[in-house]
């Protein structure tokens, strides 16, 4: 594959290898060769699984020669979080303490995926132990944000190495987790989309926990096309994680992912909101809105109950006391090496009483309900993903936190897509969030479709040599 290949998207890979144009083996050297040139640079993956992986490409392409394909994912190429446990594999949850530390266990996400065909072709770094969103990590190292290749700048976390990865077409797609905005600020920052599920629509049995309350993997790819076929092929019931049998039943995206925008009625955000927006990402936000209105959609304004800065507080208690009860151990133990910028926010929960934290969540419940009825006219609300284009690594606060647009999500177990949606004067791409209630991913994707059929900007790539 040429450069130009290496950013072919999913579903037209799908296509040629089922039409038999493409085989498995060559997709996977190709993309192995190019992780070989590019990642010591980039730093996206913590380990690649060159010899299985090849292995699984070469199975793959005589399963479908004889007509055995077991789906039409069958031979495409995937990278992991590593907080996505395969049995006997590292996985470091972005902490230097456990860069040896072996898994005991597949998660179930995996054992979906290999299911279909898919092939892991290896693990990609993260903020230690997934608390941050800049995408920094001290010990094990920061991916280097792609459509910038002289200055470092804020990859976004905590899924950074899958957002670097697929950005610079060293893969196809990743699976990230996000917590407070960790799939949707690197695919903010590195051009992607990324789809932030609701809770229960994907398993978490298997995966390293930060705060269970607010966890859910998503997927990560060049378009929303693709998205959509990683969260059909991620999504499912598990007896192994409760939620997911709690949850309304699967809905497929892709039967209704054309169906436009006409008649759809999209908030944007409030007035209040805009003067923290940096100028070139604003303009881009507007400019979305007019295409949409544009599509048939109905932009209308929509008065919320909080701020967005509200839930700040509430969100952060929450996800402090659960990973601080997970990792009290490792962040109270002085001796050991940790990331400086991660150690007090989660040595935060220590202070959080039983009392404060069920309050949190009593508060949560009332903040969920007085939301939903406020977004009950419309069928999504739309913002910027982030504030700012991505920044460069020496002027990061880390005593910040980039997540302004993206928490609220978590916070009202919400779903949400962000895709790119320009770019600023400095050739960085800029992003738009598209937020829907729980459970529907489907519209959300349908919005996002819609937009991206209309537009380029998820077709343009960083300048990487292969």
């Amino acid at each position: 594959m040429t450069a130009d290949r290496s950013f072919a998207p999913v579903h037209q890979l799908v296509a040629e290898i089922a039409g038999r144009r493409l085989s498995p083996v060559d997709l996977v050297d190709a993309l192995l060769q190019r992780i070989g040139a590019q990642d010591p640079k980039l730093h996206a993956f913590v380990e690649v699984y060159a010899g299985d992986a090849r292995l699984a490409a070469e199975a793959a392409e005589k399963a479908i020669r004889a007509g055995h394909a077991v789906g039409p994912l069958h031979g495409i190429p995937i990278a992991l979080k590593d907080l996505i446990e395969i049995d006997g594999r590292i996985a470091t949850g972005g902490a230097f303490i456990w860069r040896d530390r072996r898994s005991t266990q597949t998660a179930t996400l995996v054992r979906r995926l290999m299911a279909q065909g898919l092939i892991v072709i290896g693990k990609t770094h993260t903020v230690e132990f997934a608390m941050g969103g800049w995408g920094t990590n001290q010990r094990l190292g920061t991916p280097w944000n792609p459509w910038d290749l002289d200055v470092p700048r804020t990859p976004g976390g905590s899924s950074s190495g899958s957002g670097v990865a697929v950005a610079a077409g060293l893969v196809p797609w990743a699976v990230g987790t996000d917590t407070g905005g960790s799939v949707r600020l690197p695919a903010a920052w590195c051009g992607l989309t990324g789809l932030k599920t609701t809770v229960g629509r994907v398993s978490l049995h298997g995966i390293l926990p930060l705060s269970p309350t607010l966890d859910t993997p998503g997927p990560m790819a060049r378009n929303v096309e693709d998205v959509a076929l990683l969260y059909q092929a991620m999504q499912g019931a598990d007896p192994l994680d409760p939620r997911t049998l709690a949850c309304p039943p699967n809905s497929d995206p892709t039967p209704g992912l054309r169906r436009g925008v006409r008649g759809l009625r999209l908030a944007r955000m409030p007035d209040s909101e805009r003067g923290r927006v940096a100028p070139d990402v604003l303009a881009a936000y507007d400019r979305s809105l007019e295409e949409l209105a544009r599509l048939g959609a109905e932009i209308v304004p929509v008065s919320l109950p909080f701020g967005f800065a509200d839930f700040a507080a509430l969100n952060g208690r929450i996800m402090a006391a659960e990973g601080y009860a997970i990792l009290a151990d490792l962040v109270d133990d002085e001796s050991l090496p940790l990331d400086e910028d991660v150690r007090p926010r989660l040595r935060a929960g220590r202070d959080i009483s039983a009392r404060a934290y069920l309050e949190a969540l009593r508060r949560r419940g009332e903040m969920k309900r007085a939301f939903a009825a406020a977004l009950g006219p419309v069928d999504a609300l739309l913002t910027p993903t982030t504030e700012t284009a991505a920044l460069p690594l020496a002027a990061v606060d880390q005593s910040a936190a980039p997540s302004h647009f993206t928490r609220f999500v978590n916070f009202l177990d919400l779903c949400a897509l962000s895709l790119p949606n320009g770019f600023t004067a400095e050739g960085l791409p800029t992003s738009l969030q598209i937020v829907c209630r729980a459970y529907e991913e489907a519209t959300a994707l349908r919005i996002g479709w819609a937009y991206q059929n209309a537009t380029d900007w998820h077709e343009r790539h960083p300048e990487i040599a292969a």
